[in-house]
């Protein structure tokens, strides 16, 4: 008979397996998205912030804006690539942006 930690550790580790299935997830959209929006670029809050394009995001029934911001780089010299809509085989998908 297994004991109660003995279960709750085989319920932690079956859990935590499934977490990394979950992130990669990836939602699928028949109509791509509409033209991104023109955006006046404020100036920078700080030296050295790097703007985020605004983009549209899929909210499950419709395309909906987000608008742009500024960012601190992580680490010196670090480069933003930016998010886009991807078309693929089973729709549009989004990619998110990250730092190079």
């Amino acid at each position: 008979m297994k004991t109660f930690a003995q279960v709750m550790l085989i319920a932690g580790l079956v859990g935590a397996a499934a977490i990394p299935a979950a992130a990669d997830a990836q939602v699928y959209v028949r109509v791509g998205p509409p033209r991104p929006i023109f955006e006046r670029r404020p100036p920078p809050p700080q030296y050295g912030y790097v703007w985020h394009a605004g983009y549209h995001r899929w909210d499950g029934a419709r395309y909906v804006w987000v608008p742009g911001q500024y960012f601190a780089p992580p680490r010196p010299r670090a480069v933003w690539i930016g998010g886009r809509w991807v078309h693929g085989p089973r729709g549009y998908f989004w990619r998110d942006g990250y730092w190079r």
